[in-house]
């Protein structure tokens, strides 16, 4: 059990986070999507993921809150990151205030000076709450979408890169040549263990639809993607192009294959997500992706009480 459990309405208990509630949790995710948008984007495999990512301590970092029948009613985590959802049919009885309220002191207790939450835009009453809160914007994110009515045409490679679909063997490769281009913005360095389970370890990777490039048999480009059946769609998880082979059209011919792998397979659209630390929207609306939505990373500096 965590060291804090907020007190709740009458009608609701808490508890932790087991791996045997990551379905429960997706649900949960996919019925506020659902809600949101009209659709949903999450895969378990994703939710599996974070809930193993390095640091999260489950009986300390994670708080679920059931109604009366033991249903999920809302469930937040916070480990460097927060996320905070409640379900439709939950919400208007400040369930989402007291896990961030949770979620706030639970970070303190962990050492932690600051906490950063994704909040749709079009979720008007999570962006109030957070800004109520004294929460400020950091980077933006968006989530792009390539439609496909007919089959995309296929660019020819620049001198010298041929291109082929992901194989058993690519793993370790692939990881080198992302966590490096990564390293450029992000604020930590992935293990093997872990950048695995958020791609090549999870059940939707689509290795047919993944494309790498080469150049005298090094690997110096990778789009990684996933088949989410529940969307019915593409997703693009990582792309990137070892830094001597940028500006040469290398992650445009890649995303090209990738969409056309996707189309042959009935997939019709493919999604991507990206945000503003990365410098990337550019490229992807130059190959014709457009926005679909967007988020906002919120910060909130925490002070010791």
């Amino acid at each position: 059990m965590p060291e804090f459990v907020p007190e709740l309405s009458r009608g609701y208990w808490a508890r932790s986070a087991t791996a045997d509630d990551i379905n429960s949790v997706h649900h949960l995710v996919s019925a506020c999507e659902r809600e949101l948008y009209g659709r949903v984007q999450t895969d378990s495999g994703g939710v599996a993921a974070v809930f193993a990512r390095p640091g999260l301590v489950p009986e300390l970092d994670t708080l679920l809150i059931h109604d009366q029948a033991g249903h999920l009613a809302a469930r937040a985590w916070v480990n460097r990151r927060c996320e905070v959802d409640v379900h439709p049919r939950h919400r208007g009885r400040s369930l989402g205030a007291v896990l961030l309220a949770w979620a706030e002191s639970r970070a303190r207790r962990a050492g932690s000076e600051q906490i950063v939450q994704t909040v749709p835009a079009d979720d008007a009453g999570a962006v109030a709450l957070l800004r109520s809160r004294g929460y400020e914007p950091m980077v933006s994110e968006w989530l792009l979408e390539f439609t496909m009515p007919d089959e995309p045409t296929m660019p020819e490679p620049p001198a010298g890169i041929t291109v082929r679909p992901f194989r058993s063997g690519d793993e370790h490769d692939a990881y080198q040549l992302i966590e490096d281009a990564f390293d450029e913005w992000q604020q930590r360095r992935k293990s093997y263990e872990e950048w695995a389970q958020h791609t090549v370890d999870r059940p939707t990777f689509a290795p047919a639809m993944s494309a790498l490039a080469f150049a005298d048999g090094q690997l110096v480009g990778a789009v990684l993607a996933l088949d989410l059946p529940e969307t019915g769609e593409g997703y693009i998880e990582q792309v990137a192009v070892r830094s001597d082979h940028r500006n040469k059209g290398i992650a445009r011919l890649l995303l090209r294959h990738t969409f056309h792998a996707f189309h042959r397979q009935g997939r019709p659209t493919c999604t991507l997500g990206t945000h503003s630390d990365t410098g990337a929207l550019a490229l992807y609306l130059s190959v014709g992706m457009t926005v679909r939505r967007s988020s906002t990373v919120f910060r909130k500096t925490l002070r010791t009480v």
